[in-house]
């Protein structure tokens, strides 16, 4: 259908300009994410005077709202950054709705996809950060498994004999993998926190700050104190650091917009428009 596709595109377009900025600045201009939420509204609008079709126009503001409950939902929980939740918000009203099931389908099975994917690109791009710095994540990693190391012993143990139970018991293999999954969780907590601490936490001027940087704890000036969140610093907080000119702790998240690329093109491939 031409008129998804033209859609599609746009957030195709919207998705690879906001790629570049949060890759660049670890930051999604608002006027990206407005700008596809408002186009794709316009379109549906034009194409459901010109076609006389009001339900077109209808089930894309439903789908949008549905994208705006999700992504709001995503964001006071603290899984996405503000950014990522309005990206979003225009990517609810792409979809080819045409009766309340498609909600799921296409809501919910979006963001499955994009979870999944996301956990793969994550995986990914903390392993290029490791191997970036790999004198102090190494030195760090071995901090952090020195202080689960007795946890990966007595998971192994615990998890094979479960395994060799279990398996006696039904003879599946799935849980070999449940074992190997759970013995590994020190080594993956281990690596997670060396990764965090060796590679996305930097001492930054303030001069380089910018608004939504997160800070790795309460940063104390004068007699003001401005307190680490999930918001991260606001324009008067910034202010107030350059005019004292102390330097901070940033933690970096990983820029997460790649993964929706990545999504946003397997969803194509699985259901296209």
């Amino acid at each position: 259908m031409n008129e998804y596709f033209f859609m599609y595109s746009l957030a195709f377009v919207a998705i690879l300009f906001a790629v570049i900025q949060d890759i660049r600045t670890r930051e999604i201009a608002n006027w990206t994410t407005f700008s596809l939420l408002a186009f794709v509204i316009a379109y549906r609008a034009f194409y459901s005077i010109y076609t006389d079709d009001v339900l077109f126009f209808v089930f894309g503001i439903g789908g949008i709202l549905l994208f705006m409950i999700l992504g709001y939902s995503l964001y006071y929980s603290k899984v996405f950054a503000g950014g990522d939740a309005k990206l979003l918000f225009g990517l609810g009203g792409i979809f080819q709705y045409s009766s309340l099931i498609d909600y799921v389908y296409y809501g919910f099975g979006f963001l499955f996809v994009l979870f999944s994917l996301g956990v793969v690109y994550t995986l990914i791009y903390s392993l290029f950060l490791a191997g970036r710095n790999y004198s102090s994540f190494k030195k760090s990693f071995f901090v952090n498994f020195s202080k689960v190391k007795y946890y990966f012993v007595a998971s192994l143990i615990v998890s094979f004999l479960a395994y060799f139970w279990l398996f006696n018991l039904t003879n599946s293999f799935t849980y070999l993998f449940f074992a190997l999954f759970v013995a590994i969780l020190p080594l993956l907590f281990a690596y997670v926190k060396a990764v965090e601490s060796s590679c996305m936490i930097k001492l930054v001027s303030p001069k380089d700050l910018t608004e939504g940087d997160w800070l790795e704890k309460n940063v104390y000036v004068g007699k003001h104190t401005i307190l680490k969140n999930f918001q991260g610093l606001s324009f008067e907080e910034i202010l107030l650091l350059r005019r004292s000119g102390k330097k901070v702790w940033i933690k970096n998240g990983v820029p997460f917009a790649p993964a929706f690329l990545l999504a946003l093109i397997f969803f194509m491939s699985i259901v296209p428009p």
